[in-house]
């Protein structure tokens, strides 16, 4: 009996030192640096960021000027993809004026910060000098800034609607720029010069 206890034992002994050496034979996995890169190799990037949502084909906007002949008013902006422009109505749906896709050379997002409405009635209610922490209050207003150019009339300028929100406006942007072919420009989009092309507003 004891025969066959010290003889499994000692089988037991062998397999582990059988393994102990085979495992210490294996070469050491150690993790290697990448290959460098060559030197004139694009720098590496990240995921690109989500294309924003296509924009509805009608937006509410205020016009705030920029256009000759035509004063500040709220209305709605319009894509007109069959005559290749951006319409602006007024708030009954009447037809002022309009930019041909061709004819706008950048376009971008513009945003103002000012005192809330809430901030400048605290402000003006409270006794001197208490209302001043009420004038923190800041609101941002979201604003699309069109830069056009017309060779047929040679009419060129800048033009600025108020949209709603952020997101909004980023839809707008991606959407118009992408019916008006212009490029991206870190937060703009510009029409470059060998694509120029000419338009009618």
């Amino acid at each position: 009996m004891k025969s066959i206890y010290a003889r499994a034992a000692a089988l037991a002994f062998a397999l582990a030192l059988a393994f102990s050496a085979a495992h210490a034979q294996r070469p050491p996995v150690m993790n290697e640096p990448p290959p460098p890169r060559p030197a004139d190799a694009p720098p590496a990037q990240g995921p690109a960021a989500p294309a924003p949502p296509a924009a509805p084909s009608t937006v509410k906007a205020k016009y705030e000027g920029g256009i000759l002949g035509y004063r500040k008013q709220d209305g709605w902006l319009s894509f007109d993809d069959l005559n290749r422009r951006l319409v602006f109505k007024n708030k009954e749906q009447r037809e002022l004026f309009s930019l041909s896709y061709d004819a706008l050379l950048a376009a971008w997002p513009d945003t103002k910060s000012r005192t809330s409405t809430a901030g400048q009635v605290i402000a003006s209610a409270a006794p001197y000098g208490l209302g001043l922490p009420a004038l923190l209050m800041r609101s941002k207003t979201r604003f699309l800034v069109l830069q056009y150019s017309d060779p047929d009339t040679r009419a060129q300028g800048v033009t600025s609607f108020k949209i709603g929100t952020k997101e909004l406006v980023a839809s707008i942007l991606h959407t118009l720029a992408a019916k008006a072919e212009l490029t991206q420009r870190g937060d703009a989009y510009v029409r470059r010069k060998d694509a120029a092309k000419t338009g009618t507003p």
